[in-house]
């Protein structure tokens, strides 16, 4: 394969991940315009969010199992075309269903997050499989471009939102299908490299009983709890507990969470080094990022704590994925299919603990009791209660993290010497 056809299917790789932060972040932007619009709930506006993990973790598992059965080529170029008709449905349900249009919501969703399965389970195998002499740096710089999608995906929407209006959103979802027809295109001019997958889905449970594999898997749970638990909970946080402007929480709570992800992943792609010392350092500052930011008296202060996460947190998904290569050279399609479930997993029940434990505290007479000393609200003292509970990730991660920095190999494929590679980050 020619180095034209390697760029090539880097960057359609790129546009892919760029494509999956339309669809993970245009939705959110308009649930408050889908309940003034078409008078949606907000339980049916939450059930878009767990139909999309809902299918992403069945695509995730299914691969797990028979990635090795699928025509992997085939599929991999089928991904911007499932985003691409996902945001297409989207975007046309007020008019393809004027009487249903949350019915056309949801089938858009389901669509595209099928794509999104298939990318976090494709994507990152195909550059992974590219010859390269910093293969970490790769993987680090193909997810730092997802982080730079989300904060221009938030801006530019934003912007759009504001000019035009709430009720001209569907020209918003149907400009954004530009770019998996973009992915579309690089995709036929390239060659998508030969993948490796396990023939038998028994071959898949034998992962089970390895124990840096179990390792990787509780370690990409915990970083994909402590990234999108901040990502999710940061607008409405922000808002509703710092009590902070709207545009704060949307523009401040979620693009500059998403910049500093991205400016942390882009680091890594250009500097390396360590990757068990970014890790156990990341999720260390993650710890005192959440305590900051739920427990400081000063609201920009806590705001600025919620953004930083994001650069601590950069490189604890994509991060565990570098870690898995490192500690299991022959690392397959399912084992990157397996790390996306569990990455996914630690993405949904994040945000859910917080949610949980923000709706008991509300119920609580003894914090009704401190909210009144403390001169808050009962909700305000709630949400930071329900934030605060969520550091438990971190703290974990930190620990897994420094576990896996004692116990590493002597350095099989980090691109550093093994003598050099504790002094290289």
């Amino acid at each position: 394969m020619s180095e034209h056809h390697y760029g090539l299917i880097r960057y359609a790789c790129y546009a892919v991940n760029v494509s999956m932060s339309v669809i993970s972040t245009l939705s959110p932007l308009l649930f408050i315009g889908f309940r003034e619009l078409y008078g949606i709930s907000f339980s049916l506006l939450g059930t878009l969010v767990l139909v999309n993990f809902c299918t992403q973790l069945a695509i995730d598992i299914f691969l797990s199992f028979y990635a090795g059965k699928c025509n992997l080529p085939l599929l991999i170029r089928i991904i911007p075309v499932l985003t691409a008709a996902g945001l297409l449905l989207y975007a046309l349900s007020p008019f393809l269903f004027p009487n249903a249009v949350y019915a056309g919501l949801l089938c858009g969703t389901v669509i595209f997050a099928a794509s999104g399965g298939l990318s976090e389970v494709l994507i990152s195998p195909v550059i992974a499989a590219l010859p390269s002499d910093h293969p970490e740096k790769d993987m680090s710089r193909l997810h730092s471009v997802y982080a730079w999608g989300v904060v221009l995906v938030v801006t530019l929407s934003t912007l759009f939102l504001s000019a035009f209006g709430t009720r001209n959103w569907y020209w918003l979802a149907l400009i954004w299908t530009v770019v998996p027809l973009l992915s579309c295109l690089l995709f036929v001019f390239s060659r998508i490299p030969p993948l490796d997958a396990p023939e038998r889905p028994a071959n898949v449970l034998s992962f089970f009983r390895n124990r840096d594999f179990l390792l990787c898997i509780f370690c990409i749970f915990l970083g994909g709890a402590s990234e999108c638990t901040m990502s999710q909970w940061a607008s409405g946080y922000i808002e509703q507990a710092l009590r902070l402007p709207k545009v704060a929480g949307d523009i401040l709570g979620v693009a500059l969470f998403a910049l500093m992800l991205g400016l942390g992943r882009s680091l890594y792609a250009a500097r390396g080094g360590n990757i068990y010392k970014a890790l156990t350092f990341g999720a260390g500052g993650a710890v005192l990022c959440y305590l900051m930011a739920a427990l400081s008296a000063s609201p920009w202060l806590a705001l600025a704590a919620c953004a930083v996460t994001g650069l601590c947190t950069a490189m604890l998904w994509p991060g565990s994925l570098i870690m898995a290569e490192d500690r299991m050279p022959a690392a397959n399609v399912a084992v990157f299919a397996l790390m996306a479930a569990g990455g996914d997993l630690g993405g949904s029940v994040g945000p859910q603990l917080v949610g949980i434990v923000t709706d008991a505290a509300m119920y609580a007479a003894p914090v009704a009791g401190l909210a009144d000393r403390l001169g808050l609200s009962v909700q305000q003292l709630a949400l930071k209660i329900g934030l605060l509970s969520a550091v438990l990730f971190p703290i974990l991660a930190t620990c897994l993290f420094a576990f896996a920095w004692a116990r590493r190999g002597s350095g099989k494929k980090e691109g550093v010497p093994a003598q050099e590679s504790d002094t290289a980050a």
